[in-house]
């Protein structure tokens, strides 16, 4: 064999390596969904989204939490970019129904970054958050385009599993501009769901709050 052919061989395995450790990198970025979903009805269509509780634990167990305590109800989508997001606003001050105690008392926590190297495409959902890195609430941007200057800076926790025909109406709504904020349809309603093992959905309203076993039994 001459030099030249074994340098060729050299090159190809150098970039199938290259090759091999760059799939297995986007790979490790595709987290598994866990079995909860949750459902967002609005005036659009309804929007289903499941959880990487592998990915931030801290931050799907706070939203869970939200939604069982009935948060996101008459909520509202403040911003919404073609292309880019649709931010859902913060419980505390988006919502059209009064607040009780214990719904301010969660909606007042703050969340410590769950950063990752999960990518920011179309469908993830991302924590909103000010300048301090652990200062996330309850504010989120569904992402309706991909933003990778967007990845490691804000906590991925999960992604929309049913409803991507909802987010095209979405960007299609005409919208009051209030610098690059805009007002637009109100969340209706939130409530989570499972699959049972017929991969059917089963309504778990009703289930009270401290019970949250049934995200492990219906596996």
């Amino acid at each position: 064999m001459c030099s030249s052919e074994r340098v060729s061989i050299a090159i190809a395995v150098a970039c199938m390596g290259l090759l091999c450790s760059a799939i297995n990198g986007a790979i490790a970025t595709v987290p598994e969904l866990g079995s909860t979903r949750v459902v967002f009805q609005t005036n659009y269509g309804d929007i289903e989204f499941g959880f990487y509780p592998s990915v931030a634990p801290k931050t799907v167990e706070h939203i869970f939490k939200l939604v069982r305590l009935g948060c996101y109800n008459t909520n509202h989508f403040f911003r919404v970019d073609k292309g880019f997001v649709a931010q859902v606003a913060d419980v505390t001050g988006g919502r059209t129904a009064p607040m009780n105690e214990v719904q301010k008392l969660e909606a007042g926590k703050t969340i410590v970054g769950e950063f990752s190297d999960v990518k920011h495409v179309r469908g993830i959902l991302s924590m909103g958050r000010y300048s301090d890195p652990d200062s996330a609430q309850s504010s989120f941007s569904i992402l309706l385009g991909d933003a990778p200057h967007l990845d490691g800076e804000y906590a991925i926790f999960g992604k929309v599993t049913k409803g991507d025909e909802t987010l095209r109406k979405l960007e299609q709504v005409p919208t009051r501009k209030e610098g690059i904020f805009v007002m637009t349809i109100s969340v209706a309603v939130a409530w989570p769901v499972a699959y049972n093992r017929a991969c059917s959905f089963v309504n778990v309203s009703s289930i009270p709050s401290a019970d949250w076993s049934f995200k492990k039994a219906l596996k």
